[in-house]
Formats: C-alpha cells, structure tokens, sequence
C-alpha cells in the first residue's frame, strides 16, 4: 500500500513540473546607428508593463544586447544613445524556450521620419493644421488630398492604438489565466489586425484555456474554436515549430491523437534541435490529461530521438512501474526496463528536479541507488602530486 501512495505522488510531480517549467526568459538585439554601423553602448531599456519592473542594459562592441532573466511578461524596449531616446518597441511578450528578439534599425527610422516630412512639408501639413498662406498656395485637389491623408493617418494612429492596448489587455489577462476577459480583448485585436501571427497565437491559447473549464458540447465547441485560431497563425507563419507544438498539445487534450502526433511530428522536424523536448511536452500534456498510454507513446519516441532528453527517462520509468505486479507480501516485481529508465535518469541528471522521487522508486524496487552520480561531461580531477 505504502508502495501505492508512492507511485501516486510521483507520477503527480508531472503537472507541478510542467506548470513551472521555463518562467524565466531572456532577450536579446541588434541596435544599428544612422550610419548603418553597430551602435555601441547604447542604452537598452527593457521595462515590463503588467508588474512594475525595469532591467537596463547595453550594447556591446557589435552593437548587440542580452538579458538574462527576465520573467515572462510583456514589455516596453526602447534604445537611448546620448541621453535621448531614440526608438521604441511597445508590448513585447517574452517567451519561453529561445530569447525574445528585439532589434533597432535607427537608419531606417532616420529615413521614415525624413520622409514624413518631405511629405509633411509637400502638402503644407503641421502639427497645427494649414496655415492660411498654405491653404492659398494649394489646389483645391491638393487641398481634398491632403485631408484624405490626414484623416487616414489619424485612423491609422488610432488603430494601431487600439490594437496595441487590446493585445496588451489581452496578455495580461492570460497572465492572471482570467481566459475569457482574454477572449474578448485578443478577439478585438485579430479584428482590428487580422494579420498580426502574435494575436492569433494568444487567441488560441486563450480559447483552448477557456475550454478545457468545461465539459461536454461546450467543451467540443471552445476546442474547435481554439483550433480555427490555431490555424490563422499558421496560415500566416506556417513553419513555426512552437506553434505546431501547442496545436499538438491543445489536440492532444482534446483526444485527437492522431493529428496530435502529426502536428508533433511537424514541429519536430521544423525545428529538430528540439523534436526531443516537443515529444516530451506532449507526454506531459498527456499524463495531466489522465492518457497515459499515449503520453508512453510521446515519452518513448522523445527518447529515440534525443537519447540525453533525461526528464523523459523518468516519465518513461512512472509509466512502466504502473505495469509492476505485486506480491501478497508487498514485494514488487517491475517489468523489463523500468529500472533501466529511473537509473539512466540519475545518471543524466544527479541533481535535477526528479532525482528524489527516482531514487525512492528504485530503493522501493530494492534496485541499486548510486547516488555518488556525477556529471558525465564534467572534468576528471586532477591527480594529486
């Protein structure tokens, strides 16, 4: 029985361990002056907007810039060089896995802001308006086309506005997982932008997170809606790998296992470097979804692919110790491989997140437990003279 409670608990450390996975995340850029050359040491502020937060940075000689560290949230990254800021990039979202890009062209800039004035100054525009000297000088064609532009930039300012605080508005509340609050502001912002891949991502993920709360014909209902999401973010950015995975994953908790494995497959081969963690991430999906079978299936195909992938040898190892039988005196009797996989996981990762609870399975097995395991790539000591 004691043995029972145990399998229990470890096998329930998957959702803790997916739920805090990779909450810090980092970014980085290029920031290139007027000249087109690498601006060095610019100043690189990186200040986060839903939680009050500021992490201040700068460039190095090739003009560019990392941090480290930050938590997941969304943020204003502006550039100052001389004191002034130059440029600005409003409501970036960090995410996890690779650091967030965020990158400056200040050339370019320069040539945007020029050109608004050469077009400013051609068709006697200001700040405050025409000027009667300039309302004389003009064409009554002229005059209707330069209040078709400045209605049109004024829409356009606006727009771009409201689509900005409506994504922004959306992420925070995905943030608190308040999913239906998110629901309506990223709706707003995909109306507003139906071109925009981030909107229609964080859609998705709002609407799989609304659906999996419910149960039946509303359940089925919100899944597929998430899943027409997940598609506009595909039709306009097909070959990213991440997105490939979260659709897996959402078709996975809705038990489209099939097309959960193809998109899996997808993403793996979009992005091979990581087909090891997406197959893992599947599992582990799986495993908070009660299907163990088929999280088995993902856990086993994560280790043929990426034979160091360690947290998958232990998902592998709880999988197999359910398939244990179980003497009238308490003795366990696991089947072949199941010590195999909790001792490969030791021996890959000594020290991580599930080297207790894989120490506990093979001591109740009464399996070796070396637990003078060391890092395989570490250094050999030195011999002593």
């Amino acid at each position: 029985m004691k043995f029972r409670n145990l399998v229990v608990a470890v096998a329930g450390t998957c959702l803790m361990a997916l739920t805090s996975f990779a909450q810090i995340t980092a970014m980085e850029g290029d920031v290139k002056g007027e000249d087109g050359s690498p601006a060095v040491s610019a100043v690189v502020k990186i200040v986060r907007t839903d939680i009050k937060g500021s992490y201040p940075c700068k460039t190095n000689k090739k003009g560019h810039f990392f941090y480290n560290g930050l938590p997941l949230g969304t943020y204003n990254v502006s550039v100052e060089i001389n004191g002034k800021e130059v440029d600005v990039v409003n409501g970036v979202r960090t995410k996890s896995g690779d650091p967030t890009p965020v990158n400056f062209d200040l050339q370019k800039v320069a040539q945007q802001r020029t050109a608004r004035n050469a077009q400013m100054q051609a068709a006697g525009a200001s700040g405050a308006g025409l000027s009667k000297e300039q309302e004389r000088g003009m064409s009554k064609e002229q005059k209707e086309s330069y209040e078709k532009a400045t209605k049109e930039r004024e829409a356009a300012m606006k727009k771009n506005k409201e689509l900005n605080d409506a994504f922004i508005s959306g992420t925070a509340a995905m943030e608190k997982k308040d999913y239906d609050a998110a629901i309506v502001s990223l709706t707003t912002a995909s109306e507003l932008d139906p071109k925009q891949v981030a909107v229609w991502q964080h859609l998705a993920e709002a609407l799989v997170g609304a659906a999996a709360k419910k149960t039946g014909p509303e359940f089925d209902a919100g899944m597929a809606k998430g899943f027409e999401a997940y598609g506009k973010a595909l039709e306009l950015n097909p070959g990213d790998a991440g997105t490939h995975s979260n659709l897996a994953i959402a078709l996975g908790k809705a038990k489209k296992f099939p097309e959960a494995e193809a998109e899996t497959k997808k993403a793996a081969d979009l992005d091979p470097t990581k087909a090891g963690q997406f197959y893992y991430n599947m599992g582990a999906s799986l495993v908070n979804a009660g299907q163990s079978e088929q999280a088995s299936s993902a856990f086993k195909r994560a280790i043929e692919i990426d034979p160091k992938h360690a947290d998958s040898y232990y998902q592998w190892g709880v999988y197999l110790i359910g398939k244990a039988s179980f003497a009238a005196d308490g003795k366990v009797t696991p089947v072949a491989g199941t010590v195999e996989a909790f001792q490969k996981y030791l021996e890959l990762a000594p020290t991580g997140q599930f080297a207790d609870p894989a120490k506990a399975m093979l001591e109740s097995m009464n399996a070796k437990v070396d637990t003078a395991y060391k890092n395989p790539n570490a250094p050999a000591p030195k011999k002593k003279k």
